[in-house]
């Protein structure tokens, strides 16, 4: 008995010791799977870690081109690897946006402040740039009245008197009219400037005149300075970016192609110095970058690249993303939409290293919903990145006007306020004019300065109304507090040493010749793959035409040589140059077609006039060699020349250059007219002239 009692006592104490023993067990698994976790994000930080020491450890040059991404491997885990960032793909290019901006309404900010508080982490100052300008008046001469209208017989004189003029033998009928008389003010960095004011109160112009690209028939005095600079002292259309009303494109190119070569023109202004000098101060400190945002910058800082990061930015912001591969469209291609345009016409520019923005209603096409997005973004990069910004729009939304800072009134060519939009109201106010509760403060603006509209917003009830004219407005608003305070800040000159030299760009182009000669290149490669049906059907056309030709000059019997039978050959070759010269006539169309595109980006400084032309005329030898060999070949020897290799030869060379003079000279001819009419007449008359020259309509000595 005892025995079983100490069996069961043992029993029972084991079976204790076993119920302590797993309670204990599973009390000790709990807390040993955090150590395991901790471990795994050790040991993932130590691999960083040492990627990023073997990084640090490369020449600068090979430092600034590696970086780190993350990838999501088959098995779903995320890893880390080293990558060259000017070979990204095109989905490690999405996968790094799509980090980087998972929600774009949310995380751009949040990106854009990483982005600065890495330079400002190492004191490195973003360039900035102030606008001044003084006394600002502009002025043309234009025809009123009935003169004005585009009718045939005013063209007529127009033309007619233009060229009298050019002797001083008829005095000009036009008139001088003032666009902008006299204007002051002051567009700082870090703040939206809005300019409003009603149709024809001088926005485009003012703008225009800011971003230096008046046009040469308009007059203007005064004084615009960046940062203290004369315009005379550097590049103007390199520092800043104008966005006007036209959207300019080539309608075979896809969205993301066409801001991938604006982008690579452009260049990359300062981001590769800044990135230089950004890396040095990290290493010297210690300091490890977030790798996200370390490749971004490192990807963004590379130039002449044919894919740029900042492309998939762009089009994440402005909301292209969708339409990315879609293509632009034209009036005989199915495209992207009008608002679409205009927003790829703003993202044209923002690819580009300007330091200011100029642009003129880019909210047409727009909904309020899309406007109020775009001015969101761009009010959260004037903010964050010291960006000197001034927009332009006709009637804003609530919403959208509360996204801007300073506001521009203009009415008549003159400025009525420049200063806070918070002020504005309290500025009429004192001028007696008050907005209604219900009325929306952008159309108030709009209509506050007409005539027809003013009495209505009249409240002092215990004074009579009269109309005040917009120079009284002026007046007011330079006895207005806001109005001294900008007089005073214009009296203090700007002081030059503080501004940031890299900001304003004295070098013509963003790229080296060599990489704009590479440039244009392969984008007219791509637009001759994306007309490929019109020169197939050329070469079909040509190789119709040189049958028609063996078959009418047929060699039926050995000639003896006399002169008579010499009149056959002299035909065949006169029809040779009638084929050439109305091959050569369909270059006319397709150069006019273009020249818009040519003429926005030669004046934006995209390229010069040689890196435009030079790859047309050398893409087109290999066709010129083509459609030369199959008119020889089917020609030559039916026809019955002679029979030598050499003169074969001879005849080829003579075909392809006579090809090659039709090409160049109805590129000329379109360059010269521009438009579809004046060309075409140009062209008809030049050909008219081939022909009777050519001696064989026109016998020489008759």
């Amino acid at each position: 008995m005892a025995s079983a009692l100490a069996g069961d006592d043992l029993s029972a104490r084991s079976m204790s010791s076993g119920r302590g023993g797993w309670g204990s067990a599973r009390f000790r698994d709990i807390w040993q799977t955090p150590p395991e976790v901790f471990e795994r994000s050790q040991r993932h930080d130590t691999e960083e870690d040492l990627m990023w020491a073997a990084i640090e450890r490369l020449p600068m040059y090979d430092r600034l081109r590696k970086s780190m991404i993350r990838n999501v491997g088959d098995n779903g885990k995320v890893v880390l690897r080293e990558v060259d960032v000017t070979k990204l793909g095109q989905q490690n290019k999405k996968q790094l946006i799509d980090s980087i901006l998972k929600v774009v309404e949310q995380d751009n900010e949040t990106f854009l402040r990483k982005l600065r508080d890495r330079t400002d982490r190492v004191g490195i100052e973003i360039p900035k740039i102030e606008v001044r300008f003084e006394h600002l008046s502009v002025e043309g001469d234009v025809y009123v009245g009935s003169r004005a209208l585009p009718t045939l017989l005013n063209v007529t004189f127009t033309i007619i008197e233009s060229i009298l003029g050019l002797v001083r033998l008829v005095p000009s009928r036009k008139r001088k009219i003032e666009i902008l008389k006299d204007v002051s003010g002051i567009v700082k960095p870090s703040r939206m400037t809005l300019v409003l004011g009603p149709p024809g109160a001088g926005k485009t112009t003012f703008l225009q005149a800011l971003a230096g690209r008046l046009d040469q028939d308009l007059r203007s005095n005064g004084r615009i300075t960046y940062c203290g600079y004369e315009m005379s002292e550097f590049i103007p259309q390199r520092t800043c970016a104008y966005i006007g009303h036209h959207d300019v494109h080539h309608g075979e190119m896809t969205v993301r192609e066409t801001l991938d070569f604006s982008g690579r023109c452009l260049g990359v202004g300062t981001r590769y110095e800044i990135l230089k000098e950004l890396s040095k101060r990290e290493k010297e400190a210690g300091i490890k970058p977030d790798p996200e945002i370390d490749a971004f910058m490192k990807a963004t800082a590379m130039a002449a690249q044919r894919t740029s990061l900042v492309t998939d930015y762009v089009l994440k912001i402005l909301g292209l993303e969708m339409c990315s591969d879609t293509l632009v469209g034209d009036d005989m291609r199915r495209g992207i939409s009008g608002g679409e345009k205009k927003r790829l016409t703003t993202g044209e520019m923002l690819v580009g290293p300007a330091k200011a923005f100029f642009m003129d209603e880019i909210s047409t096409g727009l909904d309020s919903s899309t406007t109020y997005q775009i001015c969101k973004f761009m009010r959260q990069m004037v903010h964050i990145m010291d960006v000197t910004m001034v927009i332009s729009l006709l009637q804003p939304a609530p919403e959208t006007y509360d996204q801007f800072d300073h506001l521009i009134l203009l009415s008549e060519g003159q400025i009525v306020y420049q200063g806070p939009t918070q002020g504005v109201l309290e500025f009429f106010e004192y001028m007696g004019f008050k907005c209604p509760e219900r009325k929306g403060v952008a159309d108030f603006l709009q209509e506050v300065t007409s005539k027809k509209d003013q009495e209505q917003y009249w409240f002092r009830k215990d004074q009579p109304y009269s109309y005040v004219t917009v120079s009284e407005f002026v007046q007011g608003f330079n006895s207005f507090h806001i109005g001294q305070q900008l007089e005073s800040d214009l009296r203090v000159p700007y002081d030059r040493s503080v501004a940031r030299h890299p900001a304003l760009v004295t070098e013509k182009y963003g790229i080296s010749n060599w990489e704009l000669f590479r440039a244009c290149f392969a984008r007219e490669w791509l637009l001759i793959k994306r007309n490929s049906f019109v020169y197939i059907f050329k070469t079909v056309q040509i190789t119709i035409m040189s049958l028609i030709a063996m078959t009418v000059f047929f060699r039926k019997e050995m000639h003896a040589g006399n002169l008579e039978d010499g009149s056959k050959f002299f035909g065949a070759l006169f029809y040779c140059l009638i084929n050439v010269m109305f091959n050569g006539m369909a270059e006319l169309a397709m150069t006019i077609f273009r020249l818009p595109v040519f003429y926005k980006q030669r004046d934006f400084l995209f390229y010069p006039p040689w890196a435009f032309s030079l790859p047309i005329w050398i893409i087109k030898i290999p066709f010129s060699l083509l459609e030369s060999g199959i008119w020889i070949c089917l020609t030559y020897y039916t026809i019955g020349f002679a029979p030598a290799a050499s003169r074969f030869f001879r005849q080829f060379l003579a075909f392809f250059g006579i090809h090659q003079m039709a090409l160049s000279l109805f590129r000329f001819i379109a360059a010269v007219g521009r438009t579809q009419v004046i060309a075409n007449t140009l062209g008809t008359f030049t050909l008219l002239i081939v022909f009777v020259l050519g001696g064989f309509i026109v016998a020489r000595g008759r």
